[in-house]
């Protein structure tokens, strides 16, 4: 652990962002990466407005707030990693994406460097071959919102030591989270294995007409004591990041019913894809809601 002191993230949107400062609130200096400024420069103002509402809160302190940001570069210039002793990818979920970045890392990080993804449907046996160092590769997957979700499933491929697991392990807890180590690959893991049951049958019940979507939303979060209900989880997340996982699925079974269902495609291709966009399945206001 005394050799791991600075965190590389690869992807600055919603999800990457809050990696990357939950990991700076931690102790760790981070990089945070983005090919684009503009997205560095978004995910800056949002960790900022974040930081200000926990501040108001009395969650944190001004200082741990300035200490944390002062722990953080932002940088759209993957060389910066070359410092990195642990890098956790959050790109697009598309496996080829991650294979070129993955391929390109290995060549900048130190040879020590773990190579984590936050995929938890890309599993990183896909991935770790286009390296040298196949054994310190893994998954590390953070739940939406990173800076509220407390757990983090670590997942340890045939490939990947024992030793890099438990290195996984105990970043996880040195940045407050609660780690839930899987002994080996499934793609979904455990939370979206299970979530995703639930998923393809609010779907279904929605494409069929058996109830709206504000409804089965409804019973999931009255009657099931669930915190969010499918759809509303679904605009969260992003809508593409279903389609794309579903996608993927696809891809690998040839299973038609693992495409992405038919009202997911709708929504992609309108370019409704939840709050990011300001309408999903629900419609939101940017000037009153928090992504």
């Amino acid at each position: 652990m005394s050799g791991i002191k600075t965190i590389g993230v690869v992807g600055s949107g919603a999800m990457g962002s809050q990696i990357a400062m939950v990991c700076a609130l931690g102790g760790y200096s981070v990089i945070l990466h983005d090919v684009s400024d503009e997205s560095l420069t978004k995910a800056k103002h949002s960790l900022q407005g974040h930081m200000d509402r926990r501040i108001q809160k009395g969650r944190l302190t001004e200082n741990e707030v300035a200490d944390a940001f002062s722990r953080m570069m932002f940088s759209s210039s993957l060389e910066d990693l070359q410092q990195a002793d642990f890098v956790i990818e959050a790109i697009v979920e598309k496996l080829e994406a991650k294979r070129e970045l993955f391929a390109k890392l290995d060549g900048i990080v130190p040879k020590h460097a773990i190579l984590a993804t936050n995929s938890s449907t890309i599993v990183s046996s896909k991935i770790a071959d286009v390296t040298d160092r196949p054994e310190k590769v893994c998954n590390v997957h953070f739940f939406n919102p990173a800076l509220v979700m407390e757990l983090v499933e670590v997942v340890r491929g045939p490939h990947t030591s024992d030793e890099t697991a438990e290195l996984a392990v105990e970043v996880v807890k040195k940045i407050q989270k609660v780690p839930v180590l899987l002994k080996k690959e499934i793609s979904g893991f455990i939370a979206n294995r299970i979530l995703g049951k639930l998923m393809d049958e609010a779907v279904y019940l929605l494409e069929n007409g058996y109830a709206d979507h504000e409804e089965i939303d409804l019973v999931c979060t009255k009657a099931l004591n669930h915190p969010i209900g499918p759809f509303a989880l679904m605009d969260l997340t992003g809508i593409d990041v279903n389609y794309f996982v579903r996608m993927q699925r696809y891809q690998e079974s040839g299973d038609e019913a693992d495409k992405p269902a038919q009202i997911v495609q709708d929504k992609v291709q309108k370019g409704e894809l939840g709050r990011k966009t300001g309408k999903g399945f629900y419609t939101y206001d940017h000037s009153k809601v928090r992504v």
